[in-house]
């Protein structure tokens, strides 16, 4: 492709809105015919321009004309049939929308709730694990006794065991779908326990399916064995599945939708393999619970009224850190 038929960056902005009164700056792009890309604030990880790209996708699916919202980070994806609705008219209805949430307080935002199986320490991560140690990086300093459990209680100053009770005590919510067919990003809610981990380095060439893994404060189950840069905690269920073989993945293989909200329940490595054989011949059921709502401006009372511990647990695990080797 020359450089005469390359879109560049600026030019692919239809328009720009400055951030103004607490509201973040938006941009809206070009992105191929049928798509308009909408960007929250400077890139940067910030929850709240996720929020804001919830709130817009669930109000601009009703836009005659609109396929499909995909949200990201900070950013939202509408792919829209330019025979019913034109580029224009669509960036109009958009901004209109945008405009009229004033704050994310004002948004409940539709949230599946699911509570899902993990295996800590399981015997498939510690295998993929042994191997990396073996084939790719003797000396890591992120395996601890043949996984990197240790070395995450460790890299966030509490024990193992109090890592697992953190992890069950806190919804994750997901925050987009994307790299991996299936793969859900996930955030702490609870900042109480707002666990983080550096990533392997170098990366490691295997990862079995189902494995549950943490990096920086995203967790995440692959969905499929491949190649990954995550600590590796354990095993779930299946969360990608095209052969359909449960009725969770009946409408679509994909089990995770954007704000969705996970709870993890631990369970022995023996139960999880039981309980992943259920799940291919069809009778284990899926815990998800549909008719939820995630109500942002009870969430914000709730950052209020813990922001206390919060600060406690990040000063605690920040005085941890220091003297730990980083992969």
């Amino acid at each position: 492709m020359t450089s005469a038929n390359m879109m560049t960056t600026a030019e692919s902005v239809i328009e720009a809105v400055p951030a103004k009164d607490g509201r973040p700056s938006v941009t809206y792009r070009f992105s191929g015919d049928e798509y308009l890309l909408i960007e929250f604030g400077d890139m940067t990880t910030d929850f709240f321009y996720n929020l804001r790209a919830m709130g817009l996708g669930e109000r601009a699916k009703k836009i005659p004309g609109v396929i499909e919202t995909v949200p990201a980070m900070r950013s939202l994806l509408v792919h829209f049939d330019s025979l019913q609705i034109g580029m224009n008219e669509l960036l109009v209805k958009l901004k209109e929308i945008e405009e009229s949430i004033e704050s994310v307080s004002d948004l409940v935002i539709p949230s599946r709730l699911l509570r899902l199986p993990v295996a800590y320490r399981d015997k498939h991560t510690t295998e993929f694990i042994g191997r990396y140690a073996k084939l790719i990086r003797p000396d890591a300093p992120n395996i601890m006794d043949g996984h990197n459990i240790g070395y995450v209680a460790k890299y966030n100053g509490v024990s193992i065991e109090e890592m697992i009770r953190l992890i069950g005590s806190n919804q994750y919510w997901v925050a987009m779908l994307g790299f991996w067919p299936g793969l859900a990003f996930m955030t702490p809610l609870d900042m109480r326990a707002y666990l983080t981990a550096p990533k392997y380095n170098p990366s490691r060439p295997w990862t079995p399916e189902g494995a549950f893994g943490i990096g920086g404060p995203i967790v995440a189950i692959y969905p499929i064995e491949s190649p990954g840069g995550y600590q590796l905690l354990g095993r779930s269920i299946p969360i990608y599945d095209l052969k359909q073989r449960n009725p969770v993945f009946r409408k679509n293989p994909v089990l995770f939708q954007p704000a969705d909200r996970i709870e993890w329940e631990e369970v022995t490595d023996d139960e999880l393999e039981e309980l992943r054989k259920q799940v291919f011949d069809g009778t284990y059921r899926y815990r998800v619970y549909p008719y939820e709502s995630f109500n942002v401006k009870k969430y914000l009372e709730f950052l209020e009224d813990t922001k206390e511990e919060a600060r406690a647990f990040a000063a605690h695990a920040e005085e941890a850190r220091k003297g730990i080797a980083f992969p």
